[in-house]
């Protein structure tokens, strides 16, 4: 409505003011909402951060492999079927575990979230929901093949202190009792302003606006003298709590963790203590001319540090060699025999250069490697304990290894006793086996995959059948028995290189152990195979190099290689993939030469 001079009327100007103080007032409340909101989400991650925290450090009183992030990750891993695996092996390679573990504290934080949001209005829901955790943490635990009772202590301890934190800090986040009478004082400076207030027709002044800025003064604008402030949450001890988890949960992981590294010292101090023997029969020497000075060839020995690792171990065991005991029975066996470290190192030791290859490895792919092996020849503690051969009689047709971490490996018995000089390894390249490589003890069988033979971290060797028992991998769709088939593989130039036209070195390895590598061929755009020459061999065990020398042109160019073993067998060209017993196919490297 208009006066006489055509202004607005004070009534008019009254109704705008009235307007713009509801929407202003909304705009905070929305606010305050959303960051009420995203405070319970962070909530909630302190949450789990403050279970985690505790649950390490719990662990670090019963054992590393105790924490529940390392039981679940072996939980998942165990349930998830072969190709699965292979899948995140091809992909991810030896960081496979990192990005498990990763994956599940993601999903642990979304949950965390998500609970931590619900606590604001389900608050007693929400902390019964972190018992899930706990749940998921002692099922997973149990569920492992290697489990002990006290394994469940640190998912229990978790998911206690994880509810505890969570009640605390939501409780901060709770509508509190307004501070006074209506139109008396508003919220203090910890709590937030009233989300909508009813506007008042006095002219005094709003001495606070926005979150916990301070009081209101009743009879201002924005406040009506009957109404009563919205009660909101408590700010400051929203942040103190907040922070005070922070720092205990930080604090707590990383001692557990501490304290967790500590676990394997008397571990480290037996690995320490060990002087391998001189072997009884040790290996010839490398030959001249078995290594081509090729750059970017791979070496003839492999490195104990760039030696492949595929396994399922989350933590990787350190055993206490002079606690370690080795236990062997079964079915042939007429009295159970054991074993401790010493007895073996007392034992005619034997040192061969063998080749492993995982059956894992793609074609062309670089999980093989070669080392020098010191140990026990398997074949005779097995024949000293009245094991015989199933080709001549014998009831057992299957030796099952164990490791300390629960994995089960079935090797044939006859491979084992057909004159083959597999292994109990002690030493690698000329030191104790390192943890990752299966201190103290190891099997190693030439010319087998390593998921039939390789067992780490060793502690029983059982004799059975292949009828009555099926190993870890067999019984997630891989073969019983998996001879290495035949490969080659291309070092140099590496994929997508650009060398220069004129004469470039191909090289690269072959190997098919227990057989021994005759002929290696390579070719160029599917023209005609050449010869490559072949390094010097050191034993139908062990990967052979390679080289070839090509007279590049300029352009685009596809390289393949293949290779023949010693029984006459050249490698097919059909591509197949590693399950159920490796993979087959020509390796080939594209190339532009400029």
């Amino acid at each position: 409505m208009r006066g006489v001079s055509g202004k607005p009327s004070s009534s008019d100007q009254d109704g705008r003011q009235r307007d713009m103080t509801s929407r202003q007032a909304a705009t905070r409340a929305r606010g305050r909402r959303a960051l009420r909101v995203l405070l319970g989400g962070l909530a909630g991650l302190l949450a789990a951060a403050a279970a985690l925290g505790s649950a390490e450090l719990v662990s670090a009183a019963v054992r590393p492999q105790a924490s529940p992030v390392v039981a679940v990750g072996g939980a998942v891993i165990d349930r998830t079927p072969g190709s699965v695996k292979d899948y995140a092996v091809r992909h991810f390679g030896t960081n496979d575990k990192l990005f498990l573990q990763l994956g599940i504290v993601a999903v642990l934080a979304l949950f965390a979230i998500a609970l931590g949001v619900a606590a604001l209005r389900f608050r007693r829901a929400a902390v019964a929901g972190v018992a899930v955790f706990g749940v998921v943490g002692v099922l997973a635990a149990v569920s492992r093949p290697d489990h002990r009772v006290g394994d469940v202590l640190p998912p229990l301890a978790g998911a206690l202190v994880g509810a505890v934190a969570l009640w605390l800090l939501s409780a901060r986040l709770s509508p509190a009792v307004p501070a006074g009478p209506a139109g008396g004082v508003g919220p203090s400076n910890d709590q937030a302003a009233p989300a909508s207030p009813t506007p008042g027709t006095g002219t005094g002044s709003e001495t606070g606006t926005g979150l916990g800025s301070g009081p209101r003064t009743g009879g201002g604008v924005g406040t009506d003298a009957g109404s009563s402030p919205r009660p909101a949450f408590d700010r400051r001890g929203f942040v103190i709590a907040a922070a005070a988890t922070a720092a205990a949960s930080a604090g707590a992981g990383a001692l557990g963790r501490t304290l967790n590294g500590h676990a394997g010292a008397a571990a480290t101090a037996s690995r320490h203590a060990i002087a391998l023997p001189r072997p009884a029969s040790p290996a010839a020497p490398v030959p001249r001319g078995a290594g081509f000075p090729v750059s970017g060839l791979s070496p003839f020995t492999t490195a104990n540090d760039r030696f492949y690792r595929v396994d399922t171990a989350l933590v990787v065991p350190k055993v206490d060699a002079t606690t370690w005991r080795l236990r062997l029975h079964g079915r042939g066996v007429p009295r159970d025999v054991v074993y401790t470290y010493d007895d073996l190192l007392r034992r005619d030791l034997v040192e061969r250069d063998i080749t492993l290859t995982c059956v894992s490895n793609q074609v062309g792919g670089p999980y093989a490697g070669n080392a020098r092996w010191i140990g026990v020849p398997l074949a005779e503690l097995l024949r000293e304990a009245g094991v015989v051969a199933p080709s001549q009689g014998g009831p057992a047709d299957q030796l099952v290894a164990r490791s300390v971490d629960g994995m089960t490996i079935g090797t044939p018995v006859e491979t084992v006793l057909d004159g083959r000089d597999a292994l109990l390894a002690l030493g690698m390249n000329g030191e104790p086996l390192p943890f990752a490589h299966g201190f103290p003890v190891r099997v190693v069988v030439p010319g087998l995959y390593g998921y039939v033979s390789a067992c780490k971290w060793l502690r029983e060797l059982e004799l059975t059948t292949f009828d009555a028992y099926d190993a870890y991998w067999v019984r997630r769709g891989w073969s019983r028995r998996a001879p290495i088939k035949t490969a080659s593989r291309i070092d140099t130039p590496k994929p997508f290189a650009t060398p220069k036209a004129g004469r470039v070195p191909v090289a690269g390895v072959a190997w098919a152990q227990h057989r021994g590598i005759d002929r290696v061929e390579v070719r160029v755009d599917d023209g005609p195979w050449h010869v490559a020459t072949l390094a010097a061999e050191d034993t139908a065990d062990t990967w052979r190099q390679w080289r070839w020398e090509w007279d590049a042109t300029p352009g685009g160019h596809t390289l393949q290689v293949r290779a023949t073993d010693r029984t006459g067998a050249t490698q097919t060209e059909q591509r197949a993939g590693t399950v159920p017993d490796g993979a087959t196919g020509w390796h080939s490297v594209v190339v532009t030469v400029a």
